[in-house]
């Protein structure tokens, strides 16, 4: 079941990103690249630790800087659920954002996490990238050793 959560994020079982998480989240909001930092730690098709992960995912919108916070829960390396916490700064990111979290779902749950490519949820194409940047920084979290 997908559930959208505004204003604050649940944190009952979840692990916060590390900080390696949060090191890539800082070089995200510096550099633009935070995805690609996050990623090149983690190999691909990497096996990944069961249990429910949260990261925050921040992006660049016309009215400035956004962020989402991206709860997922991993079974064998599939996401098994999603939860976003929107954030949004005024009314326009507001809508494009509870857009996102309403249909993220439906493209996510029962997917390989490795497999992921969200580009454009029910017509918001901005806070993908904010999901892009927290799924890098899971993954760089749940990654086994």
């Amino acid at each position: 079941m997908t559930r959208m959560m505004t204003g604050r994020a649940r944190t009952t079982a979840a692990r916060v990103a590390a900080p390696i998480g949060a090191t890539a989240a800082l070089l995200g909001t510096l550099t633009g690249c935070a995805t690609a930092a996050a990623e090149a730690e983690v190999p691909v098709d990497a096996s990944y630790r069961d249990g429910t992960y949260q990261a925050n995912g921040t992006y660049e919108s016309p009215n400035g800087s956004e962020n989402i916070i991206v709860l997922i829960e991993l079974e064998n390396d599939i996401v098994t659920d999603v939860e976003i916490t929107t954030n949004p700064n005024n009314p326009t990111t507001a809508n494009y954002q509870g857009q996102f979290a309403s249909g993220i779902g439906d493209l996510v749950i029962g997917e390989d996490i490795d497999k992921l490519d969200v580009t454009v949820v029910a017509g918001s194409s901005l806070t993908s990238n904010g999901f892009r940047e927290a799924i890098a920084a899971i993954k760089a979290d749940a990654v086994e050793s």
